[in-house]
């Protein structure tokens, strides 16, 4: 049975500004990621979020970034090593304070995520960040990646994560938002390169090359209707190929 995870960044309105529709992407999704206040969110948004995800038995995770309100998390902001561990232990605190014991992985967001695939001094300082709050927590990371296989290297839960609607190089690296092509629109499409990466484990590169990427789970979206009826979509196809949908703690570790 070819298993994966759906999740979905969640929780990302603040204070007067509303962001996402979270009450509909949520119950098509097995685990979410939950902004801890740092690129957005904020202590009644995070209640209202975690509450919500435990309503339909969701799967819950921290999603801290940078300390970008202004950028959304977007922005690399240089900081020392430890000042980014900090950081880390800060946001997940935050969140584990609302979530208990329901807090089961952490999956870094926006610029901090991209760097944390490239600098393996933050990808470590995102590690020891989270080791030293909860060893047992799921650390999510981009598939393909040195952050990926450092993490393997500790001997820590691993989630391997895929895009469904971004494009991959040669190499199984997403293709930079700037470059044409770089993000996919056709439903259709979309949910055909799901079905191939969670049961083939491959994706085709924006060049037409067949490549090698093993995912355990799926990035989605609920930033309009539109993302929302695809992650419906995606969810049935996916059932309806044989696959099966479970949350990230039901079978990484």
């Amino acid at each position: 049975m070819n298993v994966v995870d759906l999740n979905a960044d969640v929780g990302e309105s603040y204070g007067l500004m509303h962001s996402g529709i979270d009450s509909e992407i949520i119950p098509h999704v097995s685990s979410v990621n939950i902004a801890t206040g740092f690129h957005s969110g904020d202590p009644d948004t995070i209640k209202k979020t975690v509450e919500l995800a435990l309503s339909y038995s969701k799967s819950i995770g921290a999603h801290p970034s940078y300390p970008d309100l202004q950028g959304f998390g977007r922005r690399k902001i240089d900081m020392d090593i430890d000042s980014i561990e900090n950081l880390i232990s800060y946001q997940v605190g935050a969140l584990h304070a609302f979530s208990k014991d329901n807090l089961n992985h952490v999956k870094p967001h926006g610029a901090l995520y991209n760097n944390a695939a490239k600098d393996m001094n933050i990808a470590e300082a995102i590690f020891k960040s989270v080791d030293f709050f909860d060893n047992t927590l799921i650390h999510v990371s981009l598939a393909n990646s040195e952050w990926s296989k450092f993490l393997k290297s500790k001997k820590v839960k691993v989630a391997n994560e895929g895009f469904a609607d971004r494009a991959y190089d040669e190499n199984g690296h997403l293709v930079a938002r700037s470059i044409e092509g770089s993000v996919l629109h056709n439903e259709n499409e979309i949910i055909e390169r799901v079905i191939g990466m969670v049961k083939n484990k491959t994706v085709k590169s924006i060049t037409g090359k067949l490549i090698q990427l093993n995912v355990d789970t799926i990035c989605l979206h609920g930033d309009n209707k539109e993302s929302v009826l695809l992650a419906k979509n995606l969810r049935k196809e996916l059932l309806s190929s044989g696959c099966e949908i479970k949350s990230l703690p039901q079978f990484i570790n």
